[in-house]
């Protein structure tokens, strides 16, 4: 059994940072990709963030330059680094990843609100 838990979410002022984590646990045997969503209310959920085994990462558009994504494969874990958070940065955000070597199979944490609001 894997599990995803994420940490890190919380209430921060425009401007402001946070840092996000992500665990992966249980039966791990390669993690390749893992990645950062995040949803609103009424919104399809979109992904905000991507890093590969390899290291190689996506962004999107409107968080390019302010958030940075890393992982540790030595821990089994994923961060997103926000920094310059704005109102429309609002969401739950979740991590999910790929995982297993030769049926690979995506897992999904339960997800953390960030709230950015003065």
């Amino acid at each position: 059994q894997v599990q995803l838990v994420e940490s890190g979410g919380g209430l921060v002022q425009p401007g402001g940072s946070l840092r996000l984590s992500c665990a992966a646990s249980g039966s791990i045997s390669t993690i390749d990709f893992m990645g950062w969503h995040r949803q609103t209310p009424g919104k399809l959920r979109e992904l905000v963030a991507s890093i590969t085994s390899g290291g190689t990462t996506t962004y999107k558009d409107s968080v390019k330059g302010r958030f940075t994504i890393s992982r540790d494969n030595a821990k089994n874990t994923v961060y997103l680094q926000m920094n310059s958070l704005k109102a429309e940065d609002t969401a739950v955000y979740s991590c999910n990843a790929v995982i297993g070597a030769q049926v690979p199979l995506v897992y999904w944490g339960q997800g953390t609100q960030v709230t950015v609001s003065s």
